[in-house]
């Protein structure tokens, strides 16, 4: 028979396990970025054999997504936006946890609160990097091979197109339904 539990983390407690974010942060600025990403790799498999609930799997597998977006050469990180991962990522180089992960059933909560924090943290640049993987799978399907190379420029130059193509059209709707709210003409 399972147990089902659901709690709620206040604003100060969430304010708690920032300031151990930070700290770890500060601490991990030491380490070299395969090292870090080589520790949250072992987290992701240490999850992945165990039998972690749901909510620890979904938040530890958006690691996933952090550590794809450092090291893919096609989305090109700008340096400071990979340190603020790298450094997020560091929390899980911390040899001692809030909850040791051996512990049935809550080893990996505290990691999978602290994934939390950061993808909240990042999730813009989680979003757009998203978005990236989806252009360049349409383009990979469309033209094949060569477009595995595309890299973040050519994405940003077709978000650039889209988003011209819809003000036009929005231009011509305004225009076409003959009408100006403020009564103003530009003649």
């Amino acid at each position: 028979m399972a147990l089902e539990i659901t709690f709620e983390l206040a604003e100060s407690d969430l304010e708690h396990f920032r300031q151990i974010m930070e700290r770890v942060r500060a601490a991990s600025k030491n380490l070299d970025e395969a090292t870090v990403i080589g520790n949250a790799r072992e987290l992701l498999n240490q999850v992945r054999q165990s039998s972690a609930t749901a909510f620890i799997r979904t938040r530890v597998n958006r690691m996933e997504t952090m550590i794809a977006m450092v090291q893919d050469d096609g989305w090109g990180l700008e340096q400071e936006d990979r340190q603020r991962i790298i450094q997020a990522l560091g929390y899980f180089s911390e040899p001692e946890d809030l909850i040791p992960d051996h512990i049935p059933g809550l080893g990996f909560l505290d990691d999978a609160i602290m994934i939390e924090l950061v993808t909240r943290e990042l999730e813009h640049e989680i979003a757009a990097y998203r978005d990236f993987l989806v252009f360049r799978a349409a383009e990979t399907s469309r033209h094949g091979q060569q477009a595995q190379e595309l890299e973040r420029q050519d994405w940003l130059q077709e978000r650039r197109i889209q988003l011209q193509s819809r003000m036009r059209r929005r231009r011509r709707r305004s225009r076409g339904s003959g009408s100006s709210s403020s009564g103003l003409s530009l003649l």
